[in-house]
């Protein structure tokens, strides 16, 4: 039930858009407009009107009419009209489309149904169709008439071409197809050598409009075929006129023609124009031409009964010819330089030479003459070059200050132009300068000097790596007042030229002056490349190679340097172009940077490739110092290790052996048996060497000579103690030492002094006994360790 209850309302709605449409058709709605077509932007009103009876499912409630324009709702008014209908009217104050459908709709619970239509046009009158011309074709005399249309009136339009004779009503002659503006009036409808009146119409829902009425016999605007030229040849002999024979195309042998020629060298941009040739065909004469020289001819012809619309024919095929030659005339503008030949006494010339405009070449040069004199009737002149180009290098005896110089052809020899090799020690000129012209012209200006000039001489070079002459890059101002002059020869962008200046004095010539300039200028194609010269902690030295001038492509105004470390803090510097070094300071030491250079001209830049760099920890002067202490200090270190390994002295002195008294041989000493006379003891033992041991010299003391010492105080006799020996073994006792000398520093002496350090023990004593030694009778009590040592064994030192 839920399913078929809610199917209902969509059953009913297509039901009542069913029957609204079977309505509308047979009438249910009817809309009506004051014009189906009007001008744009105008008003359009328009009606719908309802009748319920015919609408099935709108008898019974309220009928609401809506209207739409295309897709787009506007409001109308709603009233009842008579009969029970449902009236709505609207009003559109600007219709603004050029066309458009306008819908009646009616709403039935709440959607819009479309119940009648109506289609609404807009545009504009016809306009007026303009240059309207005419042209009839002899091969089947029809009349082609073109227009143009003028503006598009967005509506459909009929355009006729419509004609009329002298008696004649008018007619349409064409119609024109495919929306062309062009069509043929046939031969059937034109009156030939009688004047018609001819015009375009055009016709639309809003008007009509008409070209201007033209006027013309159907002759008069007839095109001719074009004449053809037959020959051409000179008359008469040395002159510069020729002659010229042409023929008429078929069909027009009858009628008076009116013709023109034109002709030109190849090198001409412009057409020489010859008018008012009369004639049917014929021959026809024109002077002025230039011997030696090529030229295209063409003719074309029209009626010469025409009236000013009269066509002309297409220009005729061409045609050349070359005018016969005479020998060249006026004089060679020559350039020269010279310079002593060395010890010969001869004079080095290089002559150059402009070529001979074509108006004075008279034809082909053949080749050009230099001799020391100039040509007469009946002598020839001695020639010291003969060439064909512009240019000539020969020696001449040095005083020679004349030359002559001729151009000759196939015709003749031109008179010889004298060419005085005059001295360059005149006045320079006080400036100059270029100026780009163009991107291959330059413009060269410079101050007029005070003493008047015959001309002026222009030279320019272009600048290269490889030192180069361009011969034919000079030329000759020839008018005295100038202060400028254009350069064009073989200059080409990018590159640049030196200019030098001479003005020609009468008897010499002026000293140059020079500038140099671009015709037009561009970042260079390259950068210098950078290299590192020396770095230390915190500078670096750039250096780098001046771009060739090849590649400069304009005058260098900086060079700028770019440095940055790791964390992109960037550093730049500018200088002079003349500069090829740079240092860089305040660089951090232990650090990585990265360095370019940018060159850079008037007309932009360029950047080099980039040259990594880190600086030192050190400077040079600190790695140094520090090499040399480490250098030092191991030499030190080598000489003591030597030297402690090598010398036991040294090691001695550094380091003297203490005895360790705990390992002291003192304990075994014991004390030995002193006879009454101490030489028994002696004579005891068997001769032989002393074993000694140990001996030490004790030092005597300063300031004090021996034997002159004040003899000490007697004291009391003690008593004297045993000598000690070492007891080594079961064996006889060793003695071990003998001390002698005259005491310590600063000890007490004996009663009797004692010898000197440099005296024999033997044979010093009082009575020169031989068993005195010179020691005291009694020890020194001060010393201990001495007392129990007994000095034996002398004889026996001393043997």
């Amino acid at each position: 039930m839920a399913r078929r209850s809610a199917g209902t309302p969509f059953l009913l709605q297509l039901s009542l858009l069913l029957l609204l449409h079977l309505g509308g058709t047979l009438g249910c709605a009817s809309v009506a407009v004051g014009s189906p077509i009007v001008p744009l932007g105008s008003a359009v009103t328009a009606s719908c009107t309802i009748q319920r009876e015919l609408c099935r499912g709108l008898e019974q409630g309220k009928v609401r009419i809506s209207w739409m324009l295309d897709n787009k709702l506007v409001a109308g008014s709603q009233r009842q009209g008579p009969g029970g209908t449902e009236v709505s009217n609207l009003t559109l104050p600007r219709f603004n489309h050029t066309q458009a459908r306008l819908w009646c709709c009616v709403e039935w619970n709440g959607t819009k149904q479309r119940v009648g239509m109506t289609e609404i046009r807009a545009g504009y009158p016809p306009a007026k169709p303009l240059n309207l011309s005419c042209v009839l074709n002899l091969g089947d005399y029809g009349l082609m008439c073109q227009w143009e249309q003028g503006a598009d009136s967005h509506l459909p339009t009929s355009v006729v071409l419509k004609c009329a004779g002298s008696r004649a009503q008018a007619v349409t002659g064409c119609t024109p197809q495919g929306g062309h503006s062009y069509c043929t009036v046939p031969r059937r409808l034109l009156q030939l050598y009688r004047q018609m009146e001819i015009w375009v119409s055009a016709t639309n829902a809003l008007g009509m409009a008409e070209s201007e009425h033209l006027c013309i016999d159907p002759m008069d605007v007839a095109k001719l075929d074009p004449p053809t030229l037959q020959s051409i040849h000179s008359i008469p002999f040395q002159t510069d006129c020729i002659a010229l024979a042409w023929d008429v195309a078929r069909g027009t042998e009858h009628m008076e023609l009116q013709c023109e020629l034109r002709y030109r060298t190849p090198e001409d941009p412009a057409w020489a124009l010859v008018t008012g040739i009369i004639g049917r065909a014929g021959k026809a004469q024109r002077c002025g031409f230039l011997f030696g020289t090529q030229y295209h001819f063409q003719m074309r012809c029209r009626r010469s009964s025409a009236s000013a619309l009269a066509y002309w024919s297409e220009w005729s095929p061409g045609r050349n010819y070359t005018t016969h030659e005479k020998a060249p005339t006026g004089k060679l503008d020559a350039w020269w330089g010279a310079q002593p030949a060395g010890a010969g006494g001869r004079l080095e010339v290089q002559l150059r030479w402009k070529a001979p405009r074509q108006r004075e070449a008279n034809g082909r040069v053949l080749g050009y003459r230099v001799t020391l004199s100039p040509w007469r009737r009946g002598r020839n002149a001695a020639t010291i070059c003969n060439t064909t180009h512009t240019q000539c290098n020969f020696s001449v005896p040095a005083g020679t200050r004349r030359v002559y110089l001729s151009a000759y052809n196939a015709a003749g020899e031109s008179a010889p132009t004298e060419v005085v090799l005059l001295e360059r020690k005149g006045q320079p000129l006080a400036g100059l300068r270029a100026v780009p012209e163009g991107e291959r012209s330059l413009w060269v200006h410079w101050e007029a000097p005070v003493a008047p000039v015959i001309a002026y001489v222009l030279e320019w070079q272009r600048v290269t790596a490889e030192p180069g002459h361009c011969s034919a890059c000079w030329q000759m101002e020839r008018d005295r007042a100038a202060t400028t002059a254009l350069i064009q020869d073989g200059i080409e962008p990018f590159q640049r030229y030196n200019i030098s200046l001479y003005p020609l004095y009468e008897g010499t010539v002026g000293m140059p002056v020079h500038t140099t300039a671009y015709s037009q200028q561009k970042a260079p194609s390259h950068a210098p490349k950078l290299h590192l010269r020396r770095i230390s902690k915190s500078e670096a030295e750039l250096c780098w190679e001046p771009l060739p001038v090849e590649m400069q492509n304009g005058f260098i105004t900086s060079y700028t340097i770019f440095w940055a470390n790791s964390i992109a803090n960037v550093a730049s510097a500018t200088m002079n172009p003349s500069l090829s070094s740079f240092v860089i300071r305040g660089l951090k030491p232990s650090t990585l940077y990265k360095v370019h250079i940018m060159a850079s001209t008037a007309a932009g830049s360029t950047n080099g490739t980039s040259l990594t760099l880190v600086t030192t920890v050190l400077d040079d002067t600190e790695i140094q110092f520090l090499f040399l202490t480490l250098g030092l200090i191991f030499v030190l270190l080598m000489v003591l290790l030597i030297c402690f390994q090598k010398n036991e002295r040294m090691k001695e002195q550094l380091w003297p052996s203490v005895p360790d008294p705990a390992n002291s041989s003192l304990g075994k000493w014991v004390p030995a048996a002193v006879p009454q006379e101490p030489l028994q003891v002696l004579a005891g033992r068997e001769p032989g060497p002393a074993a000694i041991s140990t001996v030490t010299v004790l030092e005597v003391e300063p300031g004090k000579q021996p034997g002159k010492e004040p003899l000490a105080l007697p004291v009391a006799p003690l008593a004297l103690p045993r000598p000690y020996v070492r007891q080594e073994g079961p064996g006889e006792p060793v003695q071990y030492a003998r001390v002698g000398g005259a005491g310590y520093r600063g000890q007490r002496l004996l009663p009797e002094p004692g010898p000197r350090f440099y005296e024999n023990l033997r044979g010093r004593g009082d009575g020169g006994g031989a068993g005195d030694w010179g020691f005291p009778e009694e020890p020194l009590a001060t010393f201990p360790l001495l007392q129990g040592l007994r000095i034996g064994g002398a004889e026996e030192l001393h043997e």
